[in-house]
C-alpha cells in the first residue's frame, strides 16, 4: 500500500511540475546614447493617446512618451512657430526606453537653422 501511495505521489508531483508555465523574461531596456530623434507633443503631433499635451520622441516610426523632462521645459508648447504642439523638431537624446516610455537623461534640441547646407 505504501508503494502505491509513493508512486501516485511521485506521478502527481511530476504532472504538477510540468503544468507550471515558465516565467517570462523581462525585456531588456533599449539604451540610447546621443541618438537623433524627432521630438514633439505626443498627442498633437504623433497622435498618441493621452489626456493632455505631453512630450514624446519618435524613433524608427515608434513613439514614446518622455519621463524626466516636461514639454514646457523647452518653452511654450503652444507657441505658433516653435512650440512642440505645432512643430516636430529634431533632438539628440540619451536615456533608456523602458516599458514603452523614454526615460530621459539628456535632451538637446538640434538647431537645424544653423547647420551648413549640404548640396
Amino acid at each position: 500500500m505504501n508503494k502505491i501511495i509513493l508512486i501516485l505521489t511521485v506521478l502527481m508531483a511530476s504532472f504538477v511540475a510540468k503544468a507550471q508555465e515558465p516565467t517570462k523574461k523581462a525585456k531588456a531596456a533599449t539604451t540610447l546614447k546621443n541618438q537623433t530623434v524627432e521630438i514633439a507633443c505626443g498627442e498633437c503631433k504623433f497622435k498618441m493617446k493621452g489626456k493632455s499635451c505631453d512630450l514624446a520622441i519618435r524613433l524608427e516610426g515608434n513613439s514614446y512618451f518622455v519621463d524626466g523632462k516636461s514639454i514646457d521645459d523647452f518653452g511654450d508648447a503652444h507657441d505658433k512657430d516653435h512650440g512642440f504642439c505645432n512643430v516636430i523638431k529634431k533632438a539628440e537624446v540619451t536615456g533608456e526606453i523602458v516599458k514603452g516610455r523614454f526615460k530621459a537623461k539628456t535632451i538637446n534640441l538640434v538647431d537645424e537653422y544653423n547647420k551648413p547646407k549640404v548640396n
